[in-house]
This record gives structure tokens, sequence and C-alpha cells, in this order.
């Protein structure tokens, strides 16, 4: 049997909390028997959730928590006044060991800073970057940064695409991956400062496959496995590709039921259409983690449902199994293990 997992998750964050998060535990623990998930948050309204469901009662709990942090706080005054609130209790959970991962849909700047000053960085790790998976056409490539460090320097981006690969090679099973930084050219020269910095430096890493750079038309077709960025460029690569989702889908669906002929062709389409834009839905590949933490840290949508928040729990599991933080410190780090 496998080792269980435990998973702290703040079951009071996100735009449909505590309903979402409790729903994706309960579908979580009847699909499989090595999670357990300690639900942090208000206990009367979590108690309500779970009783609409039949679960594994011994595969969920609950640790009650009085306060709650919203997207209108000051992330650090947040983190350092409420310590009763539901994220704060959770992350101190997996910093004590109490817990294996967290997870939360929450406020994204306390979960960045909750997560690095809780949880705390490994030893070495300059920056910890935000690293969603995001759908290509063939199959899936890693962003990083895509929220975290606005302010990153070239070695930190040079960190980023060792711990990307790290990733990739041992969560999505890519052997060698090929590593790209984000520019508005192909050619070296090309770039502002940071990107014209840090171009070299990649070339010369031989721990990483480096293959140059990849711009903004390139980034869905899979060209590269991890993609390489500072936060401010690739929050917007990955709103703008959601937005666009969604106004894309919803174009298709109005023009598919705007006339009699259109919907008996929607009918016969759907199959096929339901199967290639599930390939592109982002809440399918879970949320994006904090990379080069002592923990797992775990960030999914403020919107998201429990289907994303599901594929989140799942995630963590594997990536507890692969020992991923373990070996971006054996690594990156090895003196430390010597």
């Amino acid at each position: 049997m496998s080792q269980t997992i435990r998973i702290a998750m703040d079951a009071m964050g996100g735009d449909f909390a505590p309903a979402e998060p409790v729903k994706a535990a309960v579908l979580a623990v009847n699909e499989r028997e090595n999670i357990k998930m300690i639900l942090t948050g208000n206990q009367a309204q979590i108690e309500a959730e779970l009783a609409q469901y039949e679960y594994k009662k011994d595969q969920i709990s609950i640790v009650p928590t009085t306060e709650e942090i919203s997207c209108n706080e000051s992330p650090v005054d947040a983190i350092r006044r409420k310590k009763d609130s539901s994220m704060v209790v959770a992350l101190k959970m997996v910093k004590n060991q109490e817990a294996d991962a967290f997870i939360s849909s929450g406020s994204s700047g306390a979960v960045l800073v909750g997560g690095q000053v809780l949880v705390g960085k490994i030893k070495g790790v300059e920056r910890a970057p935000l690293a969603p998976l995001i759908p290509t056409t063939k199959g899936v490539s890693l962003l990083i940064d895509c929220g975290a460090n606005v302010d990153a320097k070239s070695h930190h981006l040079v960190q980023f695409a060792k711990m990307g690969s790290i990733y990739m090679k041992h969560i999505v099973g890519i052997e060698n991956p090929k590593v790209a930084i984000v520019n508005v050219g192909a050619e070296e020269a090309k770039g502002n400062a940071l990107v014209k910095e840090t171009y070299p430096l990649l070339k010369e890493c031989k721990e990483i496959n480096f293959i140059g750079s990849i711009e903004g038309d390139e980034v869905h077709t899979g060209k590269a496995d991890v993609i390489v960025c500072e936060a401010f460029v690739g929050n917007v690569i990955l709103k703008h590709a959601e937005g666009l989702s969604k106004t894309l889908i919803g174009v298709i669906k109005e023009g598919l039921m705007s006339t009699t002929r259109s919907k008996l062709g929607a009918l016969m389409i759907k199959p096929a259409l339901k199967q290639t834009l599930k390939a592109f839905d982002a809440t399918e590949y879970g949320g994006a983690p904090l990379l080069g933490l002592k923990g797992l840290v775990v960030k999914t949508h403020g919107s998201a449902t429990s289907k994303e928040i599901k594929n989140a729990i799942f995630q963590c599991v594997q990536f507890s199994e692969e020992g991923v933080n373990e070996k971006i410190k054996e690594q990156l780090f090895p003196e430390q293990n010597a």
C-alpha cells in the first residue's frame, strides 16, 4: 500500500469556499485511499458542507480556526496578524511536518508570503517561483515564474530553469526537458536587459537542455517544456491565455447555437469538440506549486471549483511521492548532502 499523504487545505479560501474545497476533499478521498485531508477554517460551515456527502470519515478531519484572510488585505500584514486564520494554521502544519502539502484558492499574495515566510525556502534557493502547467498542442509546458517574483534577476531565472527541469522530469516524465526563455524574437541579441543578461547564462548552464528563445505565439505549441520568464511577463501570458480561452469557447458556443442548422451540426461535433477542449482546460492540471520551499505549497485559482482543487490534491500526492523538493535540494545543492 502506498504511503498516506497528509494535505492541509485552507477551506475558507477562494470565491466558492467552503463549498468547493470541501467537495474536492470528499471527491479525492472517495477516489483514493492514500490521502488524508485536513480542512482548516470555520468548523460549523465545514461540517455543514460535509453533511451533504458520503465519505470515508477517517480520511477527512477539521482543524477549527477563527479568522480568514481576504484578497483585499496586505499579504504581509495578514500573515503576520491573523495567526488563527485558515491559511496560516494550514501553512504552519506543513512547516511543523504535521502535513505534507498545503492547498489554497485564497489570496495569491498571502499564499506567496506565507509559503516563503512560514514554510521557508530550501537553503540556497534565492526566490521561490510559482509554476503552473499550461496546455499545449503536444501536452503541457511549465510556465515559471507566473506571479511570485516581478523583480527577478538573471541568476534567479537560471535557478528557475533548473527547478523547472527537475519538476518536468519527475512529475510529467520528460527525461530531458527543453528549456526556453520568453523573448520578443528568436535571435540571442534581442530582448530587454534582463533577457539579454539571462540568455548567455542559460546557454552556458550544463544542468539544463536550453534551446534558446520562445516567442509569445509559440508558448502553446509545445516548443519548450520549461518556459522561463520573470513573474510580470509570466502572469500576463497566463491571464491572457485563460481570458482568450474563455472568450473563444463562448464565441464558439454562441455560433453553434445561432441557427437550427448550426445546432444540428453541434450535436454531431459535440463529442470530438468536448474532448479537444478538455486538453486545453487549465483545471485539468491542478494548481501552481511554489517551487523551492521546504514543504509543498500549491495555489489554485480564486475561482477554482471542486474539479480543479481535486486535481491539485492528486498533484500534491504525486509531488510528495516523487520527492520533488528533495530532488531539487539534492541536484541544485549537492554540497548540503555531502
